[in-house]
């Protein structure tokens, strides 16, 4: 592993926040809604050089700039499973009907002794089918490597069957996968927050920025740019 002294204006995989909002200049969305867990809801500790701020909310931050008039939404929870959210969070997302959605990818469900992969098939599946109700443009993330479990010897084993999940639903489902697994950032030493589990801020600014480039592809393929 590698350890960094990046800021924000410095770290190669940030983008400044008026070239991420150019990404985002046709972006259609006025009601943006997030639900799921502590990944969903952004949930780190500060890193120096970096504002102390999630990726939801930074993203929601970006979009505003070219969407004055945008509706935010995020009701997740941190420790949430996809059957909790299915249950407590559903509801009131619909309700506020959004036109771009972001999706857990299911890493409670795997905090068990034995998980069980065709149910947090269906849980998942259960939830892109009622989130495709909305219209909305969906995003998810995959799980990076840098999340480790130690207490469970077969983690990345896990953590990459769930991810074949996500990206499989993803693309059955048309919804943006922002795939953290691979990504270079996994290999830096200060990019996991003091519970070893959740990025910290560098990290979450990483995923706001690869959100941006994710949906900002969608945009050019829309307009043929």
């Amino acid at each position: 592993m590698t350890t960094t002294q990046l800021t924000e204006e410095s770290d190669p995989f940030c983008l400044p926040s008026l070239d991420a909002a150019a990404l985002l200049f046709d972006a259609p969305w006025r009601r943006f809604a997030v639900i799921g867990d502590s990944l969903s809801a952004g949930t780190g500790d500060p890193s120096p050089g970096y504002a102390d701020v999630g990726w939801s909310d930074r993203f929601a931050g970006i979009l505003r700039r070219v969407r004055p008039d945008l509706e935010y939404l995020n009701t997740a929870e941190v420790g949430a499973t996809t059957a909790q959210t299915l249950e407590k969070q559903i509801d009131g997302m619909l309700e506020f009907d959004p036109d771009l959605l972001h999706l857990p990818c299911g890493a409670n469900d795997l905090v068990r002794r034995t998980p069980d992969f065709d149910k947090i098939a269906q849980s998942l599946r259960r939830m892109y089918d009622l989130a495709s109700q909305t219209g909305a443009q969906l995003t998810t993330f995959t799980l990076g490597r840098a999340y480790v479990i130690p207490v469970f010897p077969d983690w990345s084993e896990r953590v990459a069957r769930v991810n074949d999940i996500t990206r499989t639903l993803a693309s059955e489902y048309e919804a943006v996968v922002v795939d953290m697994w691979d990504h270079p950032i996994n290999a830096r030493e200060d990019l996991l927050s003091e519970d070893r589990i959740h990025f910290s801020t560098s990290g979450q600014a990483v995923m706001a920025t690869e959100m941006v480039k994710g949906l900002g592809h969608v945009l050019s393929r829309t307009t043929g740019a």
